[in-house]
């Protein structure tokens, strides 16, 4: 049966303050992982702030636990007989990486699923703070992924950021489109042919272009129902096929 005193030392000050300092470099890692995702957010990347944050933040969790080994299991792990907790650590972030990537999806140049790892593998080191007793800095962790999945989403709608299209164009048999001539058209609607994008296809005599259409500015880029208008009338074009874009 566990003692009171065993108990309370989960609970100390110096238990409290080990876990306030820990909170704090939590909220650093979190704004640095943010600032990094917006980067890429900004331009269309698929792992934006949500995903950078997560891993971020736990990431240092991860790292300062580890710099207090005489605070854990609240100052009681020699009694406890705990050998080396971080091998079993090891394991687990091992472990959970290989799910995670279990739930990353690419169709195209669309790829899902990223945030959705992170947050399973920052749930993980959840679960290794509140294993090694640091029950305040796993509640905060848990606090703040919560708000990053929760409200992230909305903050990121008010962010400037240069959208991205995926577009598959199908062509008539005979007709040879040049690369030139789209990206002319690209730039003369408010894009620009993202780099190492481009696929080109035949089938049955039709030529399939696939690539994705980056927007030059934050304000440029002409909409997907004027595109799709102007793709209608377009010169030896069989058929084609407009996405909002995440690689």
């Amino acid at each position: 049966m566990p003692s009171f005193e065993l108990l309370s030392g989960y609970w100390s000050q110096t238990e409290i303050a080990t876990n306030g300092l820990i909170l704090l470099n939590l909220f650093g890692a979190l704004l640095l992982g943010l600032a990094v995702g917006y980067e890429r957010s900004y331009h269309g990347r698929a792992a934006g702030m949500r995903t950078y944050g997560l891993v971020c933040m736990a990431s240092a969790a991860l790292t300062i636990v580890a710099g207090y080994p005489g605070f854990w299991y609240g100052g009681h792990g020699a009694a406890l007989g705990v050998s080396d907790p971080t091998r079993v650590i090891q394991g687990v972030v091992t472990g959970i990486g290989f799910l995670g990537a279990g739930v990353i999806m690419r169709e195209g140049f669309n790829i899902s699923g990223l945030t959705t790892a992170a947050s399973i593998w920052t749930s993980a080191v959840i679960g290794i703070l509140v294993g090694v007793g640091f029950y305040m800095a796993a509640i905060g962790l848990a606090f703040f992924s919560a708000m990053i999945m929760i409200y992230m989403n909305r903050i990121e709608a008010f962010l400037p950021a240069r959208h991205a299209i995926a577009i598959t164009l199908r062509f008539k048999p005979g007709f040879h489109p040049r690369e030139d001539t789209l990206r002319r058209l690209a730039i003369e609607r408010g894009y620009r042919i993202a780099t190492g994008t481009f696929t080109i296809g035949s089938t049955n005599g039709y030529q399939e272009w696939r690539f994705v259409a980056l927007a030059l500015s934050t304000r440029s880029g002409a909409s997907l129902s004027s595109m799709a208008d102007e793709l209608a009338k377009f010169e030896g074009m069989d058929s084609y096929q407009l996405s909002h874009a995440r690689n």
